[in-house]
């Protein structure tokens, strides 16, 4: 009842207002008159309530000059005010913001800055972050569009002219952060020269400021060489030579003079990006054992929770923020269920069970929905294939492939999902198939070049890659690529170490493989290596703390806190 009467009034209040009947006060800007009641603007802003206080005759109607504020901002306000919507748009959203901080009217605050939040993007990140600095009011869109500017950094230097109009000391601010997100130091150096290009008279005395926020033992000692230390603008600014003294002896493993310089120097920045190590066989126990690798820093970090539950020889998809273990073994069962992670809660939920059990599943995500592709239930291999959608929490049967196969490899590309290799029960398997979600038809691609069970399969820039695996000779070094607009395959860079049944995703545009089998059946192992398709060659990283196979890997990015994921930076410095 007592809301009922509220939104009487209102209404009643905002249809006065529209006719000028009742009204006691007259809000003047630009010449433009605007009948209203003192009630409603005082209940709308303690700028007005102050304003209409030092009324010296409060019985008549008074008219106050507001300056410095448009007429159709002012008529924004007023609807505001009385409750009627206000259409924000990219023109008037600063000066309505502007107004809207001035005339402490929160509420309308909070819409500008939801507003452009829903905007910002790589172009405007830098502008938003400047603009709402000067507001305390916007402060969570300030941090927000900061945020953005460090995790997406290298395409905000693409394509954002605002970024050259950045202040020395914002500037500072952003190169210094350990959660500036980039591939390579180099881009942090390289954004800097830029900046100081831009104006080069005023800047070039701040080199001697910026240089040391760069990370330069991190980079290659060819690009340090032949880029940093003979460039020109360094060479120039004696400030300058014993930082890229000591950078030089950083790179090279010589000592360095100072502690503190040495850990700055080699300090690796936080990553955006989280691979994930999940379940697998430990020798011959399932576990629920999660790992992190952090790729900054070369160190893997267990996470594994006190809720997980062993799962082995199962898949994982990252979908809408969460961490889906599908399927698999848990140690006595062949598992239907599906369980979800939350990375930010380190939390495992229950969600819709698959309509059959699959152990060996293969699993792909594709348009914000999960594929889980053949496996087997303990009696026989399948060839049926179920799609989830996470807004129905419902999975759904597709069509079944050509071929049953367990211990094959899924991924999608280019509005397709493909599997390849796997087992029938009876023979390992070198041909492949892809599914079409608009015909739901499973149609054979060209044959692989060598049969492959227990085989990695990921998507990797525009092909399908299919590496390593057991052809029932022996564990494979061997990996092929395949194109999907010539239906070919062909050989890529075999692996360093003959290895089956392992986890294998894309970090940071390389392609991971993560410990399996090695040498024999019984033998799983730690090493992880990673493939570089720019130089066509395979890199050792560091090796998980414990031997695993039949482990499921996946990426997780954008978290709001990395910190549980990654190695402590201070125990980095020696």
């Amino acid at each position: 009842m007592k809301q009922e009467l509220i939104t009487a009034a209102f209404n009643f209040f905002d249809e006065a207002q529209l006719h000028g009947e009742l009204t006691d006060v007259i809000i003047k800007v630009h010449g433009k008159e605007f009948e209203a009641h003192k009630i409603i603007m005082c209940a709308c802003s303690p700028y007005f309530r102050m304003l209409f206080s030092t009324s010296v005759n409060p019985e008549n109607k008074h008219s106050y000059d507001i300056p410095g504020v448009s007429s159709d901002i002012m008529s924004l306000i007023i609807q505001y005010a009385y409750g009627r919507p206000v259409l924000i748009s990219k023109e008037n959203v600063s000066e309505l913001l502007l107004v809207a901080d001035q005339f402490l009217v929160s509420g309308l605050i909070e819409v500008c800055c939801e507003f452009l939040e829903a905007q910002l993007c790589s172009e405007n990140c830098v502008g938003i972050c400047g603009f709402t600095e000067r507001f305390h009011s916007c402060s969570e869109l300030h941090h927000k569009a900061k945020l953005f500017i460090l995790r997406h950094f290298e395409e905000v230097l693409l394509v954002s002219e605002e970024f050259l109009e950045l202040s020395l000391e914002q500037l500072k601010e952003i190169t210094d952060k350990d959660e500036l997100n980039v591939k390579q130091e180099k881009v942090v150096f390289e954004a800097v020269l830029r900046w100081i290009s831009h104006a080069p008279e005023n800047r070039r005395q701040h080199i001697a400021v910026l240089l040391p926020k760069v990370r330069l033992g991190l980079m290659s000692r060819e690009y340090f060489m032949n880029s940093v230390r003979n460039n020109t603008l360094l060479s120039e600014n004696e400030a300058c030579s014993a930082v890229l003294d000591n950078a030089m002896k950083a790179i090279f493993d010589l000592p360095v003079e100072g502690a503190a310089t040495s850990a700055q120097l080699t300090h690796p920045r936080l990553p955006y990006e989280i691979l994930l190590a999940i379940g697998g066989w430990d020798i011959s126990i399932a576990t629920s054992r999660i790992e992190a690798y952090d790729a900054r820093a070369d160190r893997w970090v267990s996470v594994t929770q006190e809720d997980g539950r062993p799962r082995t020889d199962h898949g994982t998809a990252v979908l809408g923020g969460f961490v889906y273990c599908i399927g698999g073994f848990d140690g006595e069962n062949y598992c239907s269920s599906v369980r979800k992670f939350n990375p930010i809660t380190h939390t495992w939920h229950e969600v819709g069970p698959m309509y059959e059990r699959r152990c060996y599943v293969s699993v792909a995500v594709l348009d914000g929905l999960i594929y889980a592709i053949g496996g087997c239930d303990g009696h026989q291999r399948l060839k049926t294939a179920e799609r989830y959608d996470p807004n129905t929490n419902q999975w759904t049967m597709l069509a079944p492939m050509i071929q049953r196969r367990s211990g094959a490899g899924a991924t999608s590309l280019q509005g397709r999902v493909y599997i390849c290799g796997g087992f029938t029960g009876a023979e390992c398997l070198f041909t492949a198939e892809s599914f079409n979600p608009e015909t739901n038809q499973w149609t054979f691609i060209a044959p692989m070049g060598s049969r492959r069970r227990d085989v990695g399969v990921i998507a990797y820039g525009d092909l399908v890659y299919a590496v390593g695996g057991f052809d029932r000779a022996g564990h494979l070094r061997s990996a092929e690529a395949y194109d999907p607009l010539t239906d070919r395959w062909r050989d890529v860079e075999p692996l360093n170490n003959p290895r089956c049944n392992f986890g294998i995703e894309v970090l940071n545009d390389k392609l991971f493989v993560v410990g399996g089998f090695r040498e024999s059946v019984f033998r799983t192992c730690s090493s992880v290596e990673y493939y570089d398709r720019r130089t066509k060659k395979w890199n050792e990283a560091c090796d998980m703390s414990t031997s695993c196979s039949a482990v499921s890997c996946c990426v997780i990015s954008g978290l709001p806190d990395v910190t549980p994921y990654v190695v402590d930076r201070d125990s980095l410095i020696d």
